[in-house]
């Protein structure tokens, strides 16, 4: 089969939708199917153009693992504001388009990922244009995470964009959401019942083990043996992550100096946050890394006593399910989980975290302060989550029920609707065990 896939983020960019793009199309390859990924000169998230690469007017075509991969220019610049960030998602669109168009032969499938809502509509006209099926994944649910954020207000534009968004769900022969949130906010919007699955984010088990601390890695981000508290990810305006500020000046008062923060990443708000650090004299509880490389990012959870993931507190974000909760589970490291729904209940049935209400800081220093302080209870906490994830959210079967949903598709089949994930439908008694932790990083 040829599938052909709309993302505009990919390796080496180490974000959430490149990384599922590439673990699944990976997979699609080794089961015998050509895929064809169109993308972007990798850029995210401040901007620039990565070393090796180059945004050039005439497609560039590569092989990665198996995967064609043809890069389209986009308008890119560093750091960029609203304007820049909605001319780079309308030239992605029609750059895609038009190497669709005049470099690749008509497919069995096209699929397409959002959040990047223009993405999306890429997938759709691909679609008209060779008359193929079309696979449309939701990542997020746009316009209204950009209200949530306060990115842009409600007006004519944004309306404008919510019908925009109901014509993208309804020209889709199917629609493949994350998690159960999105599947029922999009039904709110459109009768999509018999053509709507769910199928999670996860992790590759082997990729993320549990290990033992690296001394290099401790004396190079001058960690000190202290708790550490590691946020991974990225760090903009839907993060609410002056929560971290708020709770490091408490530890600071309390003369917690054995307890700090390592933020991994980066973002609209990363210097920001830094400046706030600076001007609240707590630069010495946290560390901002900046964007690492992904292969890092096992070497930085097993660096980490434990690690939060938070979203602000709005409404919207009770939907998403930030796949981060998969990587840290496989790595045996508790979660200090401040994003509510779907996603506090997968952590909370594992056993693997703790809950803590979004932007409370006083919640916040409390839970690291307790975790500190109980390093034995921290440690068992954090081993309850490995087994879940390997049973429940495994790439390799996330990645053929996803394949074997486009098989059906691509033949005018109706697929099987996947409406619940596993864990769900048969949850399982946590596990408390890392019998394979102590891997040296």
């Amino acid at each position: 089969m040829n599938i052909v896939f709309f993302s505009h983020y990919f390796p080496p960019e180490g974000n959430a939708p490149a990384s599922r793009t590439f673990e699944h199309a990976v997979r699609w390859v080794a089961a015998g199917h050509r895929v064809t990924v169109i993308t972007c000169a990798p850029n995210v998230p401040d901007g620039r153009i990565y070393e090796g690469y180059a945004n050039r007017l005439w497609p560039q075509r590569e092989i990665v693992e198996g995967i064609d991969v043809i890069r389209v220019w986009t308008c890119v610049r560093a750091n960029p504001g609203k304007f820049v960030l909605i001319l780079n998602y309308l030239s992605y669109m029609i750059s895609s388009l038009l190497a669709y168009l005049f470099l690749v032969r008509r497919p069995h499938i096209v699929v397409a990922t959002c959040p990047q809502f223009f993405c999306g509509w890429a997938g759709v006209i691909a679609s008209w244009m060779k008359w193929t099926p079309l696979v449309l994944e939701v990542r997020d649910i746009w316009p209204e995470s950009i209200i949530a954020v306060g990115a842009m207000r409600r007006g004519l534009f944004m309306r404008v964009l919510e019908l925009l968004e109901k014509w993208m769900y309804k020209s889709a022969t199917h629609i493949v959401t994350v998690g159960g949130g999105y599947r029922e906010n999009i039904l709110s919007k459109v009768n999509a019942h018999d053509r709507l699955s769910v199928v999670t984010n996860g992790v590759d088990p082997e990729n993320f083990r549990p290990a033992f601390k690296s001394d290099s890695f401790q004396e190079k981000w001058q960690l000190d043996d202290r708790f550490i508290c590691s946020y991974v990810g990225t760090v903009g305006l839907a993060h609410g992550l002056d929560v971290v500020i708020r709770a490091a000046k408490r530890l600071k008062n309390a003369s917690r100096d054995d307890i700090a923060f390592l933020i991994v990443g980066e973002g609209a708000r990363r210097r920001e946050l830094e400046d706030l650090a600076r001007e609240n004299d707590v630069s010495d509880h946290i560390i901002f890394t900046g964007r690492l490389d992904r292969s890092a990012i096992p070497t930085v959870l097993a660096n980490s006593d434990c690690c939060l993931v938070h979203l602000a507190g709005k409404d919207l974000f009770g939907s998403v399910i930030p796949s981060k909760i998969f990587e840290t589970m496989a790595m045996c490291r508790p979660i200090i989980m401040a994003v509510k729904g779907q996603a506090r209940e997968i952590v909370m049935a594992a056993d693997a975290g703790t809950p803590m209400e979004p932007d409370s800081d006083a919640e916040l220093a409390e839970i690291v302060v307790r975790m500190a302080d109980n390093p034995k209870t921290t440690d068992q906490l954090g081993c309850s989550g490995r087994d879940f994830v390997i049973k429940h959210f495994n790439r390799n079967d996330l990645a053929q029920d996803f394949l074997d949903l486009l098989i059906a598709v691509a033949a005018g089949v109706k697929p099987k609707i996947i409406e619940k994930e596993s864990w769900m439908a048969n949850r399982m008694a946590p596990i408390s065990s890392c019998s394979d932790a102590g891997t040296a990083v």
